[in-house]
């Protein structure tokens, strides 16, 4: 038994002394907790970036000066209107900011606007009637806006139950109603500011009424980055932010196919429309009619073109196909030639009403000779002369915008080829709207042209603008074409503002456009009988609706072409990152 127990201790001896001598480490010891941040990490903000040709302003959609893209864009994400058009066009009602509108009167007639009661701008203050009667105010007597027709039959805005409640009547019947108070604006910031109307919205938003505000404008680095409004009352935008980030037609093709730009939203010409094609079946190509048509204003003032001959004349010889392939450039507008005065190309009624021979579908030398000799041009050395005086006329385009620069520069060298002296101006566009297209005229007077006003201003013959189409063709006639109640009125040798950029009134055909614009005639018969007179004056020479391309990549969800002549940013409240 001794021996025994002697075995086991000494085996057991052994068995440590092995253990002892072996490379096993030591089992691991408990490592000490570390102290975790009681601070949250802040999440990245789920954002979608557009790609647009251009950021920079103004902004105010009113004004036909700022007419772009991206100020439409801006306007459906910041600002509230009472009607906003479905996909189809119709306008429907919009109940996050209005709990109704509607015809309460028809002696006089009586549009009644409730406002919701906890809609308010961004700085608190309610959207209430003031919003509505300063936008109607400045769109009865301020030159170079949008479509003023029907506002110019508005009598009185009156406001009840704390300015929630609106009253606007009217001098006649308008059916067009649902068309007015599109687009807000902050009346209590933008009443008594600084540079008043012609400076709202030049630079900047100082308060938003829409699912969206503005976080940073950065014109140098070419973005807008907006985010979710926070004091907006009804539904929330579903993204954190949108960017609005300026690129060439290379650069936005390449962000696209990188997936750093979620969609483009841009003019385009050939070459722009085959670097997108080339992305392939994952980026889907949408033409956006806009609702302008790049024009040409014959305007029928001053010493030259209110001779309607020499108007004609001039006229006869304008290559208007050159115009038009000089601005479309191979780009999307190319297949919207605007063939009719009042009727955009992109709209379900559009019929081309334009003469099918001779100027302005073509140039007519001959013509144009027969014309200006009869009133009483000859020409010498190559030049249009009368009385030892050459024909002169001003053209005048907004700025360096395009495609207006480069349709006044092509119009500039047809005329001078022609015998024709051309001087440009070419001011910034809120200027020339405002300013130069917006001096008193005196219709079918004989006074010097070309020469400065009291501001040193030269009033502009001939003019290459947008004109504004809207989804009511008897409020377009109206706005492009008919009298202001100054012209109706006032002597015809009296200095009169014009009532429209291409200064344009004639007392014979009043009648018929506002009996279009008050609904006692079908605006059809109205235009059968207006659209040939129009054409014979050859005062608006329409050339085509401007239109972007829409590129839609994979990297979002909801981006669709969107209404007609609106586009996809009302519906920006449901996009989402993600498969599109």
């Amino acid at each position: 038994m001794q021996a025994r127990g002697s075995g086991v201790a000494l085996a057991l001896l052994l068995v440590v002394a092995l253990s002892a001598c072996t490379n096993t480490p030591p089992p691991p010891t408990s490592p000490t907790p570390v102290a975790q941040s009681s601070t949250p990490q802040p999440e990245t903000p789920s954002q979608i970036v557009v790609g647009v040709d251009a950021v920079a302003g103004g902004y105010n959609p009113h004004q036909l000066a700022d007419a772009s893209t991206v100020t439409s864009a801006l306007s459906q994400l910041l600002l509230p209107s009472v009607f906003r058009p479905t996909e189809d066009g119709t306008r429907e009602l919009d109940e996050n900011l209005m709990v109704s509108a509607e015809v309460t009167d028809q002696q006089p007639f009586t549009v009644t606007y409730d406002i919701q009661q906890n809609a308010s701008w961004s700085d608190g203050a309610p959207i209430a009637a003031e919003d509505f009667d300063y936008l109607a105010t400045a769109m009865r007597e301020q030159p170079g806006v949008v479509a003023p027709a029907g506002y110019r039959l508005i009598t009185d805005v009156a406001s009840a139950e704390g300015g929630k409640r609106v009253e606007v009547t009217f001098s006649k019947p308008y059916p067009g109603w649902r068309t007015l108070f599109d687009d807000l604006l902050p009346a209590h910031l933008l009443k008594d500011a600084p540079g008043g109307w012609q400076g709202a919205l030049a630079d900047s938003f100082p308060a938003y009424g829409g699912p969206f505000a503005i976080k940073t404008l950065d014109l140098a680095r070419g973005e807008i980055v907006l985010e979710r409004n926070e004091r907006y009352w009804a539904k929330p935008a579903a993204v954190d932010q949108l960017v609005l980030r300026r690129g060439d037609q290379p650069g936005m093709a390449g962000a696209l196919r990188s997936g750093t730009t979620q969609f483009v939203l841009a003019r385009t010409d050939a070459t722009g429309l085959q670097l997108l094609g080339d992305l392939g079946p994952d980026v889907k190509l949408h033409t956006i009619a806009r609702p302008q048509i790049a024009s040409v204003l014959l305007r029928p003032v001053g010493s030259v073109l209110a001779d309607d001959q020499v108007r004609a004349g001039v006229a006869a010889l304008i290559d208007r196909d050159a115009l038009i392939a000089e601005g479309v450039d191979g780009g999307p507008s190319a297949t919207l030639r605007a063939d009719a005065q009042v009727l955009a190309p992109s709209m379900p009624d559009y019929r081309a009403t334009m003469p099918s021979a001779g100027p302005p579908a073509a140039p007519d030398p001959g013509r144009a000779e027969q014309l200006l000799t009869a009133a009483g041009y000859s020409k010498e050395a190559g030049t249009w002369r009368r009385e030892g005086t050459a024909l002169s006329v001003v053209i005048g385009a907004p700025g360096e915008q395009e495609p207006y620069a480069s349709i006044a520069e092509e119009l500039r060298r047809q005329l001078i080829a022609a015998g024709v002296e051309v001087r440009m101006v070419t001011p910034p566009p809120r200027e020339l709207f405002s300013g130069l297209l917006a001096m008193p005229v005196t219709f079918g007077a004989d006074e010097e042209r070309g020469t400065p006003d009291t501001t040193g201003a030269v009033g502009v013959d001939i003019a290459v603008v947008p004109q504004a189409v809207s989804s009511d063709p008897a409020s377009t006639l109206a706005s492009t074409f008919g009298c202001g109640a100054a012209e109706e009125e006032a002597e015809r040798s009296a200095p009169t503002v014009p009532a429209n950029p291409a200064a344009f009134c004639d007392l014979s055909l009043q009648p018929t456009i506002e009996s279009a614009l008050t609904g006692a005639r079908p605006v059809a018969d109205a235009l059968a009988d207006v659209e040939p007179e129009l054409w014979r004056q050859h005062v608006v020479l329409p050339l085509f609706q401007l239109a972007d391309t829409l590129a839609v990549g994979t990297g979002v969800s909801g981006v669709t072409p969107g209404p007609p002549l609106v586009g996809p940013f009302g519906s920006a409240v449901d996009w989402t990152r993600g498969t599109g």
